[in-house]
């Protein structure tokens, strides 16, 4: 318990030292730059690089103290497991990770953290050791080494021009022909990892780690490393690259609303919340606006990791049930949890003056401001919808329903340090939206719209919140009629088959040729004629050479003739 105790109060006292440091960068405008040269060789230098600015201090300072109030929620939430010593470990070789990544200019050392992330996340992934954490854990290895190669791909494309710090070359990847293919490359990688179309399956699998460790991967760490890589990158991005990502992150958008909606997994419908947003950050990113981006990125891992703090203690309080419709006039019972709960539930829908407002508002009046078709702009008002669709269908199996779970008694808020950490957060969740917002924009704007484009979020929120009342009152008549839509539903709920096409569709013929080799080659032919033949070669062979070793008296004089005939024969 010490060990959680020294690393909560660690993490935390870095985390307000990075923040202060970063409000001082933010005065000054300042961007320091370290390198160290490790090694040279011809005209190609090895070089570890750092580089330090407000952006990178910022979000270390969120990640360390999300971190930090996940370790204390941990304390408890864990504190009867085997191996929690080794899970703490873990978590702050996942941090760790973090911290490579969000610091380094350099490719290479982008990679290390990269692949600790993908490493690191596969062993809590398979945390609990069952079939489910194995199957979610091998897919979402092998969906994020997709992106570790194309990183590789990037490094061995930078090579030639002597340096892997792509700082210094990012106007050279947007005009030359030969380095579009290595931003490319970091597209790739950036999909893979925030877990964009086609690459979605594996954020709601991955779920079957600790909620803990799905709080920090789905806030701050292994998700959002590929949004801050892309911000980190977009002015190397040409324009058709732009294109093809806004698509990409507007599809993301409207397949993860639509799947939550459907879905009664608690966890997993927090998870495709967040493969939503995702899909958000990128989409604002595309329209260029890169400090936007990166604010929704900050305010939604505050919200988001407190959102799994919460489901985390009302399974916990549930005895691991994670069903919605067995989650009713939980506000009944645990008052408090269901406040920080529907907080971040109501600033995931921007209601005014929370954290999500501010983000929220400002990408819909930019979007707005934009010169981009009718079918994005309906499309993406029509996915901020089903946002609040899902999040009021939260709000109310949590607020009111049908309470059908688990005893009454089981129910209880006595887990103090859980309280504890979701507290901090909750603080941050309010008041932090408003405060960052100061810090990142110091210059104020103004957007003017016409009356229905300036209104049409709160058209969209009411629009939302309706819906999802409706679909959790539906009745027996409104079921009927939707079984006339039962495979499009089904379709939907499914992720468009996203995660079938990711794991069975890819892996049937392989696993079954590798059966087939297994059984014809390697237990085969190489069986009898390999190890086997072998076998009963060197059997023989020793069996034969045992005799020598055995004191017969006629193996002697047959020895001693043939040596002496040898000698006979030698001497003439």
């Amino acid at each position: 318990m010490m060990v959680f105790k020294s690393y909560f109060f660690i993490l935390l006292f870095m985390s307000v030292n990075l923040f202060i440091t970063g409000l001082y960068f933010v005065s000054l405008n300042a961007v320091h730059s370290m390198e160290y040269n490790l090694l040279s060789f011809n005209s190609v230098s090895m070089v570890y690089g750092i580089t330090i600015d407000w952006m990178s201090l910022s979000f270390m300072s969120f990640v360390l103290f999300i971190s930090a109030a996940v370790v204390k929620y941990s304390e408890e939430y864990m504190g009867e497991d085997f191996n929690k010593g080794r899970f703490i470990y873990l978590v702050i070789l996942f941090v760790v990770s973090m911290m490579f990544m969000i610091i380094s200019p350099n490719l290479v050392s982008i990679l290390l953290g990269w692949d600790g992330l993908g490493l690191v996340s596969y062993a809590l992934v398979i945390y609990y050791q069952n079939v489910k954490s194995f199957n979610a854990g091998m897919l979402t290895a092998l969906t994020n080494r997709l992106g570790d190669v194309a990183i590789l791909m990037c490094i061995a494309v930078i090579f030639n021009f002597g340096t892997w710090n792509f700082l210094s070359l990012l106007e050279l990847l947007k005009k030359d022909l030969f380095f579009q293919v290595c931003t490319a490359f970091i597209i790739i990688a950036s999909t893979t990892k925030s877990a964009q179309v086609p690459f979605s399956s594996w954020l709601p699998a991955a779920m079957a780690a600790p909620t803990p460790v799905s709080a920090l991967v789905h806030s701050s760490t292994l998700v959002t490393a590929g949004v801050y890589l892309l911000i980190r990158f977009n002015e190397s991005i040409p324009d058709s690259y732009m294109t093809i990502l806004m698509y990409v992150s507007l599809v993301t958008m409207f397949m993860s609303g639509y799947a939550a909606n459907f879905e009664y997994d608690l966890k997993k419908i927090i998870a495709l919340s967040t493969l939503s947003q995702l899909g958000m950050m990128i989409f604002i990113l595309t329209e260029g606006s890169s400090d936007l981006a990166f604010f929704h990125l900050l305010m939604h891992a505050l919200f988001k990791a407190l959102l799994f703090l919460c489901a985390g203690m009302i399974i916990h309080n549930f005895s691991d049930c994670q069903d919605v419709r067995q989650m009713g006039s939980l506000a009944k019972t645990m008052p408090l949890t269901c406040v920080y709960f529907n907080i971040c539930n109501l600033s995931l829908c921007g209601l005014p003056f929370l954290s999500g407002f501010y983000f929220k508002d400002l990408i819909a009046e930019a979007l707005s401001m934009d010169s981009q078709n009718l079918s994005i702009y309906c499309f993406f008002f029509y996915s901020v919808g089903l946002t609040v669709s899902y999040s009021f269908r939260l709000l109310y199996y949590s607020m009111s329903g049908t309470f059908s779970g688990i005893s009454i008694n089981n129910l209880n808020e006595s887990s103090k340090g859980m309280l504890t950490s979701m507290g901090l957060l909750i603080f941050l969740v309010i008041f932090m939206g408003a405060s960052t917002m100061w810090i990142s924009f110091p210059t104020p704007s103004f957007t003017l719209l016409p009356a229905d484009m300036k209104l049409m979020t709160l058209y969209m929120i009411m629009a939302g919140a309706w819906v999802g009342y409706s679909v959790t009152q539906m009745a027996y008549l409104w079921s009927k009629k939707a079984d006339i839509f039962r495979n499009v539903s089904m379709f939907l709920a499914n992720m468009w088959n996203l995660p079938i096409f990711s794991s069975l569709l890819t892996s049937k013929w392989f696993l079954y040729l590798s059966k087939q080799y297994n059984k014809i080659v390697d237990q085969g032919w190489l069986e009898f004629y390999g190890s086997q033949k072998f076998h009963k070669i060197l059997s023989y062979y020793s069996k034969f050479t045992q005799l020598f070793s055995k004191n017969f008296f006629k193996i002697y004089i047959v020895l001693t003739i043939i040596w002496l005939s040898y000698a006979i024969m030698f001497m003439n």
